[in-house]
């Protein structure tokens, strides 16, 4: 039996005091131009490796969105997981919309939505590209501080900046920056992590005069300017007096935003709670981490304040995070974290190993040597590509034919020396155990399938095709000046637009008298 729930009924769950999972299971590009405020991404195509990462707890309350057709396999292969209180939602996202709510465009749109509320709440002071370069030309003395990934700000940034990813932009400062008089102007490739970049240097008390670069590279690029790229970001060392500076800041962030510090005990306590689910977090560097410890995430504080669910799908859920002294790091995500409705901890120094029940992805389909998979080709297999359109487009085996598992319809019979999946774990090895589920002679190629003496093929999918792939959000970086446009306009929409959104739980800003 499947048991449903209806948009209403979701509704106040979501109010209510339980934690709760939403996950939409369609692929990134349909999931991306319509679905609910709350609810996270986890394609049926990578559901099984997807879904234990997002909501651990398997009795936790959990909520399927489903495309028409899909609605029983999806929920199948969560029941398969372990997973005893699902519900499918009746109507999909349009039965959400139906009773007046919106849905939206876009990814990670919580923490989106909470940045640009950050900026109206705390009005955070922003520069454009062309004032920015007007201060500069003045010979006032200027520091651009990057808040992204090391990768990131390796890819490109704007001229000048230097890398300072996430928290670190507050632990780094008093190296980075020389005095007061200098200009702070915070960077990132769009609004999100600028705005809180900055802000966090505001509320931890830096002061002198900080400001977000408004939209960021791409705003930079829109207003006809070229940036640095591929340019490596510079190995830091924290002196002893940033060091000093750093735990006078966590002191004083915790103290102002009621964040707790828990030790060892508390941290046993909550991951041992049945009833509670605990992501428990490493917002370290990772150069910093060393060998990984069973049940501890690596996420750098920055990324969780502007994409928290890629990693998180359980609403009401506790976070800890974890860092090293003075843990000025995890207490600025904290701060931010905290004003996003979340119930949150850090922890100084590692913790020790927890277990964790690992997904299981793997399949029944038989797993081909180099050898096996050139007689397969021999004998006439049709070979199946079931990575990602991005990487087919890259460039894929000649006679291939590129597959979604959320298209059951469109995967070709089997040819006599049965079918061949190849392409990227783990879409590949479930398509392949959905097909031997259904009786069809699979097998699965790991490897390097040019070494069988395959072609390479370039050739394109038609856009309709890649429902994986969400185009507006991705092309803004490679050029596409209107794809940059749509997204800053679309990331200035979000205050208004989440009115319409139904329950959510972000309210920014300083802390009451009361707290």
């Amino acid at each position: 039996m499947i048991a449903h729930i209806s948009a209403a009924e979701l509704a106040v769950w979501i109010e209510d005091a339980d934690e709760l999972a939403i996950i939409d299971s369609r692929e990134a590009g349909i999931y991306g131009e319509g679905h609910l405020f709350l609810a996270v991404n986890a394609p049926f195509s990578r559901l099984e490796a997807e879904l234990p990462r997002l909501v651990p707890r398997r009795d936790t309350r959990l909520v399927l969105i489903a495309e028409p057709g899909l609605q029983q396999a999806v929920h199948a292969r969560a029941q398969a997981l372990g997973y005893t209180e699902l519900r499918l939602l009746d109507g999909g996202s349009a039965a959400w919309e139906a009773l007046g709510y919106a849905l939206f465009k876009g990814v990670n749109l919580p923490s989106k939505t909470f940045a640009e509320l950050v900026e109206h709440a705390f009005h955070t002071p922003a520069l454009e590209p062309d004032e920015f370069l007007a201060l500069r030309a003045s010979g006032r003395r200027v520091v651009v501080l990057d808040p992204r990934t090391r990768a990131e700000y390796d890819a490109f940034h704007v001229p000048g900046a230097v890398s300072a990813p996430g928290a670190e932009i507050v632990q780094r400062f008093d190296d980075l920056v020389p005095d007061a008089d200098t200009l702070v102007v915070v960077s990132c490739a769009g609004r999100t992590r600028g705005i809180v970049g900055a802000q966090a240097l505001i509320n931890a008390g830096v002061g002198g005069s900080v400001h977000a670069l408004a939209g960021g590279t791409q705003a930079w690029r829109l207003a006809g300017h070229d940036l640095d790229r591929d340019t490596r970001a510079r190995d830091y060392t924290a002196s002893e007096w940033a060091g000093l500076r750093a735990a006078e800041r966590a002191e004083k962030l915790a103290r102002d935003y009621g964040i707790a510090r828990i030790g060892p005990a508390d941290l046993a306590e909550w991951r041992a709670d049945p009833e509670r689910t605990t992501y428990v977090f490493d917002v370290r560097q990772p150069e910093e981490r060393g060998t990984p410890v069973s049940g501890l995430i690596a996420a750098e504080g920055g990324q969780l304040v502007q994409a928290l669910d890629a990693w998180v799908g359980t609403w009401k859920a506790r976070l800890i995070l974890v860092d090293s002294a003075p843990g000025l790091r995890a207490v600025v995500t904290a701060h931010w974290l905290a004003q996003q409705g979340w119930q949150v901890a850090v922890h100084i120094g590692t913790p020790p190993p927890f277990k964790v029940k690992a997904p299981t992805v793997g399949t029944t389909a038989v797993p081909l040597t180099l050898a096996a998979f050139r007689d397969r080709i021999s004998d006439g297999a049709t070979l199946l590509f079931a990575g990602s359109s991005a990487n087919w487009q890259g460039g894929h085996p000649a006679g291939a034919i590129w597959v979604n598992r959320s298209r059951p319809s469109g995967i070709p019979a089997a040819g006599n020396g049965g079918v061949v999946v190849l392409g990227d774990a783990p879409e590949r090895d479930l398509l392949a155990a959905d097909l031997a589920r259904a009786g069809v002679d699979a097998a699965v190629f790991s490897g390097d399938w040019r070494e069988a003496g395959l072609q390479v093929e370039t050739e394109p999918l038609p856009e309709a095709t890649r429902i994986d792939h969400l185009f507006w959000l991705h092309d803004r970086h490679s050029g596409n000046l209107a794809a940059s446009r749509a997204y800053l306009d679309w990331e200035l929409a979000l205050p208004e637009a989440v009115k319409a959104a139904g329950p959510v739980f972000l309210r920014p800003g300083p802390p009451s008298p009361q707290q």
